[in-house]
């Protein structure tokens, strides 16, 4: 926790994703509905037509689909670090199941939070940030605005 009361970290990699290749955070979604429940009719109708084209687009995340008796349908989904994030999508359409979950699957797993620095590294420099005047020679002075009488 910063001073500000929310939380921050610095940028970085998520197990350092994009090195080598780009492995998917998202091993595990399921979808959990009821079969007759009127809450759970955008549920039964992207599963009926988009299901299929969801698992072959992203053919490392398992696709658990789970007909109970519940009230309320939720999408749980499961990340590679262990955190489990659940959506409620009581009364949604299929098509807005179906970008939930290309925004599920395209998240890491991590808390969404503030960043402290647009930059950050593990062994930092004591010379400090590179900027256009780092090496300029100290000779040359200050560089202040032109008079305009010397114009």
């Amino acid at each position: 926790m910063s001073s500000r009361g929310t939380p921050s970290r610095f940028l970085q990699s998520v197990l350092q994703n994009g090195v080598g290749r780009y492995v998917c955070q998202l091993k595990r979604i399921s979808l959990i509905f009821s079969k007759k429940g009127q809450g759970s009719l955008g549920v039964r109708e992207f599963i009926e037509e988009g299901v299929v084209d969801y698992a072959k687009k992203n053919p490392s995340t398992v696709v658990y689909v789970s007909p109970q008796s519940c009230r309320i349908p939720k999408i749980v989904a499961e990340y590679l670090n262990g955190s489990v994030r659940e959506e409620i999508v009581t009364n949604k359409t299929a098509p807005q199941i179906s970008e939930l979950l290309t925004k599920l699957t395209s998240q890491s797993g991590l808390e969404i939070i503030r960043i402290r620095k647009p930059f950050h590294t593990d062994s930092p420099s004591i010379q400090g940030q590179w900027h256009p005047f780092t090496n300029r020679p100290p000779s040359i002075g200050p560089i202040r605005p032109q008079n305009q009488d010397s114009q």
